[in-house]
């Protein structure tokens, strides 16, 4: 029978149940083997697999919890084979709320992480790894992150319950619950009713849930605040050889880009100091900047951007840009040395001046290559991580003479 009746399950809530069951736990484990692998150039493509997979069972659980919903709305809900044992009842009905709100917060929260965030493992499907109105946002993946990882336990809790009342059921009490849904036996009086309490006391353990995730979410810059995230430090000093005025920057943000896995991924540097000084009437200056590299942030990778692989930020905490300004028509460059993850590199910047009065803004960006500075000496191809890494570098400065 595809339908349910007031003392049993159709086939088709049973079909709901078990696949969604059987998804769940492959997706919980998945995700507990990944978070448990080293990451390094061996096992990056083995993490990819588990996080595509994990993220795509997350989806299908989805759809067919909101499925299994709908269908649930439709049909009568088997009564309870005890309402005699209220408070065991009402634990049991709680638990199975609690699990139709696990299975519908868990992967939206875990989707809205993954299409706020730049990188890393794909969902398998063709109907691209975005959320309508999800932003490119830490503060978003960061708060979704804090929802999801909170979720899991709610579930991982849920399910052991769950599971332990089955067993109860089948070999204490030696009743029909397991049978009902396992091959929907028919057992139970029906004119026995569910009570009222379990959906909310449900609702109200959801709430404070997702409340304690919301307060626990590491604070990130706001989503709007992004375009000017770096808030550098411009302290006005001069830099030898260059004679000229002094400036102060007053903001502007340092990113870079890589390609991984075939995807462009955005990085940058929340803390940076830059020391300048120009005279706009010969285009001759020089600037010095400071980089902090523990700042990092790399989307979804960004543990392993600062590992000692990659920025080696424990070891090297600081990277330094030391270069003379020049001007040739209208074009500027500034030729120095990048030192960074403990290698120097000799490095030309190009750059666009546009000095308005005391205020100049400026914007340009370079080439670099990550093996000319021993970063993912493992990774040896491009297929996880390209070689070519794009700095970009935006600012306004005031002139502090």
């Amino acid at each position: 029978m595809l339908t349910n009746t007031a003392t049993r399950y159709g086939s088709l809530a049973r079909f709901f149940h078990w696949s969604i069951a059987l998804l769940i736990l492959t997706a919980i484990a998945l995700g507990l083997i990944g978070d448990n692998t080293p990451r390094n150039a061996d096992t990056v493509a083995r993490l990819q697999t588990i996080y595509s997979a994990h993220k795509t069972i997350g989806i299908t659980v989805l759809l067919l919890a909101i499925l299994r919903i709908g269908w649930a709305v439709t049909q009568p809900r088997p009564v309870p084979l005890h309402p005699e044992r209220r408070a065991e009842t009402l634990a049991a009905e709680v638990v199975h709320w609690a699990l139709y709100g696990a299975i519908l917060i868990m992967p939206l929260s875990g989707w809205v992480m993954h299409a706020a965030e730049s990188g890393f493992a794909p969902i398998w499907w063709p109907f691209g790894q975005g959320l309508p109105f999800v932003p490119k946002s830490e503060a978003v993946a960061h708060t979704a992150g804090a929802v999801h990882g909170l979720s899991a336990w709610v579930i991982i809790l849920s399910i052991a319950a769950h599971i332990a009342g089955a067993l109860k059921h089948q070999i204490i009490d030696k009743d029909a619950t397991l049978a009902r849904m396992s091959h929907g036996r028919d057992a139970g009086d029906a004119s026995a009713t569910h009570g009222r309490a379990a959906p909310l006391l449900a609702v109200g353990l959801w709430i404070i849930v997702l409340g304690v995730a919301l307060f626990a979410a590491p604070s990130t810059p706001a989503p709007e605040a992004e375009g000017a995230r770096a808030e550098v430090t411009g302290k006005a000093a001069s830099v030898v050889p260059a004679d000229g005025p002094t400036w102060e920057v007053q903001n502007g943000d340092l990113t870079f880009s890589v390609v991984q896995m075939g995807t462009p991924v955005e990085g940058h540097f929340d803390t940076w100091s830059a020391a300048i000084t120009y005279d706009d009437t010969t285009g001759i200056g020089a600037v010095t900047v400071n980089i902090d590299t523990t700042t990092l942030t790399l989307g979804s990778v960004t543990d392993n951007a600062k590992s000692e692989e990659f920025f080696n930020v424990a070891a090297y905490s600081t990277a330094t840009f030391a270069a003379d300004i020049t001007r040739t028509g209208e074009a500027h460059h500034a030729v120095g040395n990048l030192t960074l993850a403990g290698a120097t590199v000799p490095v030309t910047l190009p750059f666009e001046l546009l000095v308005d009065g005391d205020v100049a803004t400026m914007t340009g960006s370079v080439e670099l290559d990550r093996r000319d500075f021993g970063m993912g000496a493992g990774y040896t191809d491009e297929s996880t991580v390209g070689f070519g890494v794009t700095v970009t570098v935006n600012l306004t400065a005031t002139r502090a003479d």
